[in-house]
């Protein structure tokens, strides 16, 4: 689907250090973005469909659900949320089938930097993580010192990821090296946090944008990348996803350092779940099939995967009503 561009490696002692011939200016960030493979959006599209038609056997598909259960960062970004919402949450992530022991936990939780603290303080040391939205969510349209203070408040309420989005306005004038800058600020700025980049794909246009976006916000540092904040229609897409997925497996070949995925906002059944990792074990390979490098964003996917858990192991469909509602 794409070559590789030819980056040679060099120092990883900061965010962006290994591309310093490329990023010095617009121009040459320009250059080097534009250069990059385009995206053939009917092979992109075909291959997407034709992974999503894989059928799996029964003790993968009972792995499949158990990975996708410890991938999902159980969401809520509501102008209602509450404490009370957010405890409830942050107990049903440690926890989500109180009558199956063996279930495994979620792998974050992900709240306004607001909340952050309600989060922490129930999660404990359960090892499930916080993480917070940040940098003017979900529009990205404010002052960069706005957006590093809303950083710097989330981690320093407890806040072990914080999930970024990116300006598309000035990503889509071609203002790459200003994204860039901002990027590698909010970077600094998470300290230990880990940083996920938000590009909202349903306002980049186009698949080769989306690509440009991914290798922008990987050489500024980004831990993981992000299709959607789940506020805009198209949100994740199984093409989008494989994109992005290219993209990662990419940059390590030509780096050595391995960025995570999260595709976020319409993933809702276990069915869906599957497609997604089949995508990322055909794609990207292996080594992403674990919640330190792939995730999901999800509000209601969870209470799927659990029905369809609770299935398989007693061999009995519980209804939606079963679960707490998110």
């Amino acid at each position: 689907m794409s070559a590789s561009p030819t980056i040679t490696p060099g120092v990883t002692s900061g965010p962006g250090s290994d591309f310093s011939d490329v990023t010095g200016s617009d121009a040459a960030l320009r250059r080097f973005l534009h250069g990059l493979p385009g995206v053939d959006q009917v092979g992109a599209e075909a291959r997407a469909a034709a992974l999503g038609t894989r059928s799996i056997k029964t003790t993968a598909k009972e792995f499949a659900i158990d990975l996708a259960i410890r991938m999902v960062d159980l969401t809520t970004l509501e102008g209602a949320d509450t404490a009370g919402k957010v405890r409830a949450l942050a107990a049903k992530a440690m926890l989500p089938d109180p009558a199956d022991q063996t279930c495994p936990s979620t792998a974050a939780v992900c709240v306004y930097p607001d909340l952050v603290a309600v989060a922490k303080q129930t999660l404990g040391e359960s090892g499930v993580h916080v993480a917070a939205v940040a940098t003017a969510f979900p529009s990205g349209r404010a002052a960069l010192d706005i957006k590093l203070a809303d950083t710097r408040d989330a981690v320093e309420a407890g806040a072990d990821e914080i999930d970024m989005v990116i300006d598309r306005g000035a990503f889509l004038s071609g203002h790459y090296r200003q994204v860039y800058d901002e990027i590698v600020a909010v970077r600094e700025a998470c300290g230990s946090a880990h940083l996920k980049v938000i590009f909202e794909t349903g306002e980049l246009q186009t698949y080769d944008n989306v690509r440009r976006a991914s290798w922008l916000a990987m050489m500024a540092g980004a831990h993981f990348i992000k299709t959607s904040t789940g506020k805009v229609q198209p949100a994740a897409t199984l093409p989008v996803t494989l994109v992005m997925l290219e993209a990662v497996r990419d940059f390590r070949e030509a780096t050595g350092r391995m960025v995570g995925v999260k595709p976020a906002g319409g993933i809702r059944t276990s069915k869906d779940a599957i497609k997604y990792l089949v995508m990322v074990n055909e794609v990207a390979g292996p080594d992403w099939l674990d919640p330190d490098w792939f995730r999901f964003g999800a509000s209601t996917l969870l209470n799927d995967l659990l029905m369809q858990r609770t299935k398989m192991t007693t061999g009995r469909y519980s209804g939606p009503d079963y679960f707490t509602l998110d």
